[in-house]
């Protein structure tokens, strides 16, 4: 009786101190953001992110995440393919390299595209010769955006491929279905949870990603000035009511998109 007394307040213990530990890392900052961001009232929260600079701050964050998860989608699909279907010298090395954005910090994510695409470099010098620029202009801040979540959807599309049974995509060759029809109606399908819930994280990681874009991005209020950056700058100026307020419309929105993944996790699992 004792030992099973003793087991069940260990466990409660255990469990308590694990809810607590939740609590103070992630629940008590979340809500202090959203205390912070309507500390003023409503009035002053609405016009925090009706601000002209805040806003466009938000969209171009917006759109660029956007196309940055897109590029992902396209990339990391085609990367997890060949990884987990091909065989070739250094293919270990390359699978143990796509997580290397996750190990290393943003800044020096950052500082590699500035060394390799700013304008002294051949690629910046090419680049102005055509008549654009890429560093401190948005083609580098979806480039540091592609960067930094680029194992996301790669990650989510191996597992699938690597249980998918051989036997389903052997069966449609064996009914005369072509190389194409197979992958859109038989694999593609498998894979499209993965490439689904991955996309959804790289977007809603790169809405947030600060250390490698405040280093390429230029900062120019209405052209290049996303919005972590401008989160970063009210602060810098004192600004915290207006910071949380920007802070919060990206919280939503990120709250909104891990809804979305664990609904497409659940529908895959019911499956």
């Amino acid at each position: 009786m004792n030992i099973r007394l003793r087991s069940s307040w260990w466990s409660f213990g255990f469990r308590s101190a694990i809810l607590l530990y939740f609590f103070l890392l992630v629940i008590l900052p979340i809500f202090g953001i959203y205390v912070q961001s309507f500390s003023l009232g409503w009035s002053a929260f609405a016009d925090s992110v009706a601000d002209p600079i805040a806003w466009k701050a938000v969209l171009l964050t917006v759109r660029l995440a956007v196309l940055a998860a897109l590029i992902n989608v396209a990339l990391g699909t085609m990367i997890g393919w060949v990884l987990v279907r091909y065989r070739f010298p250094g293919r270990r090395l390359l699978n143990s390299l796509v997580d290397l954005p996750f190990a290393l910090p943003t800044a020096v994510g950052g500082l590699m595209i500035l060394l390799l695409l700013g304008p002294n470099s051949w690629a910046g010098l090419a680049a102005e010769r055509l008549g654009f620029q890429i560093v401190f202009h948005e083609p580098a801040i979806v480039i540091a955006m592609v960067f930094v979540t680029f194992p996301f959807v790669i990650r989510g599309v191996q597992p699938l491929l690597e249980e998918m049974d051989a036997s389903e995509e052997e069966a449609s060759y064996t009914m005369g279905a072509s190389r194409p029809r197979t992958f859109f109606r038989v694999i593609l399908p498998t894979m499209l949870p993965g490439i689904v819930s991955g996309g959804m994280l790289a977007f809603s990681r790169a809405l947030a990603e600060f250390g490698a874009v405040v280093l390429v991005a230029g900062n120019i209020p209405g052209r290049t000035l996303v919005a972590s950056v401008y989160i970063f700058g009210q602060i810098e100026s004192d600004e915290t009511q207006a910071a949380a307020a920007v802070s919060v419309l990206l919280l939503t929105l990120s709250f909104l998109i891990l809804w979305g993944i664990n609904l497409v996790q659940g529908r895959r699992k019911r499956a």
